[in-house]
C-alpha cells in the first residue's frame, strides 16, 4: 500500500519546527528516522497531513557528557548509540539494548529519540530509560521542560508531548559506584518483537544492592517496574536474597498481557526466567567482587 498524500516540510531550527506543529496540531507528524511512522503510512494506520522533518535540527543530535552524565540527542541513530564509547562506559545497560533493536538496516535510520516518542510496549528503549532514571528535555511553544522517566509514556504509543512540543535530548545520570547492568529479551528470531523482555539496572554497596530496578517490556502496555521484587532483593545480603520468592512475587505487580503469539502464563514463566538469569548473575559478580 501506499500512503495517503502529504505535505513534506524541512526545518533547520527548532522553532520553525514548533511553528508548523502549532499551525497544523494533531495534522502534523515529526519525522526522524521514519522507521515506525512510514510503515504506519503506508498501511494507512498513521494519516499526518504534513510530515516535518527534523534531521537537520543540530540540538537534536550528539552524544555529549555534561555535568557528570550523558546527554543523547534525540535524533542520534541507533547504529551511532550502539558505536558509542561514552554510552558504553555511561549507559552500559542501553549498549548491551541496541543489537536487539530490529535489523542493522533499520538501525542505520532508526533514531534513539524516535523510539522513545513512538512508545511502543515491545520496545527495548523505553525499557531501559526507566531502568536507568533519564530526564526527557522537550521543547514546545510555551518554552522547554524536563520530564522524569516514569512520567514520559503514558499509555501504548502515547506520551505526555502536546502537539507543538519536540523531544530534543534524553539526560543519563551519571552511573553510581557499584553500578551493574542485565539486559535480555526473548523473541521468537533475532529481530523480532520481543515477547517479554527485561533491562535491570542496580547498584552493589558492601555487599548488597542499595538500590534495583527490574523494568519488563512486551508484557503490558508500556515498560513496567516490578516494585515488590525489587523489595526482596534490596537492603540484603547476596547470599540471603530467595530468588524463588523474588521470581514469584513478579506476580503481585504485573499481569501480562496475551498476544498473537504468546500467552499471558508464557510470558510470565519467560519474565521469571529472566529474572532468575539477571539475579543469578548480579550474586555471581558480586561474590567475586
Amino acid at each position: 500500500m501506499k500512503p495517503n498524500s502529504f505535505e513534506y516540510v524541512r526545518v533547520d531550527t527548532l522553532n520553525d519546527a514548533i511553528a508548523v506543529l502549532q499551525e497544523h496540531g494533531d495534522d502534523a507528524r515529526i519525522l526522524a528516522g521514519g522507521q515506525s511512522l512510514i510503515p504506519a503510512m503506508n498501511m494507512r494506520l498513521a494519516l499526518p497531513e504534513v510530515l516535518v522533518d527534523v534531521s537537520n535540527i543540530g540540538e537534536m543530535h550528539g552524544i555529549t557528557i555534561q555535568d557528570g552524565g550523558l546527554r543523547i540527542g534525540a535524533m542520534s541513530r541507533h547504529a551511532e548509540v550502539m558505536k558509542s564509547s561514552k554510552i558504553a562506559e555511561y549507559a552500559p545497560l542501553i549498549t548491551m539494548a541496541m543489537p536487539n533493536i530490529a535489523h542493522g538496516a533499520i538501525r542505520n535510520r532508526g533514531t534513539f529519540g524516535g523510539s522513545l516518542c513512538n512508545a511502543d510496549p515491545a520496545a527495548e528503549l523505553p525499557a531501559c530509560a526507566l531502568a536507568l532514571g533519564v530526564t526527557f528535555n522537550i521543547q514546545g511553544s510555551d518554552g522547554t521542560r524536563s520530564v522524569a522517566a516514569e512520567d514520559f509514556i503514558d499509555g501504548t504509543y502515547s506520551t505526555c508531548l502536546s502537539d507543538d512540543e519536540i523531544l530534543v535530548s534524553v539526560d543519563v545520570p551519571a552511573p553510581e559506584a557499584g553500578a551493574v547492568s542485565f539486559f535480555e529479551e526473548l523473541a521468537r528470531r533475532k529481530g523480532d518483537y520481543a515477547m517479554a523482555g527485561l533491562a535491570a539496572h542496580g547498584v552493589l554497596k558492601d555487599g548488597q544492592f542499595t538500590d534495583m530496578r527490574l523494568v519488563f517490556f512486551a508484557v503490558d502496555e508500556m515498560a513496567v517496574r516490578a516494585s515488590s521484587a525489587e523489595q526482596l532483593i534490596c537492603g540484603k545480603p547476596l547470599s540471603e536474597i530467595d530468588i524463588d520468592a523474588v521470581c514469584a512475587a513478579l506476580a503481585d505487580d504485573i499481569t501480562p498481557f496475551e498476544d498473537l503469539t504468546t500467552s499471558s502464563a508464557a510470558k510470565m514463566v519467560m519474565m521469571q526466567v529472566l529474572t532468575r538469569r539477571t539475579l543469578e548473575k548480579f550474586i555471581a559478580e558480586g561474590a567475586v567482587n
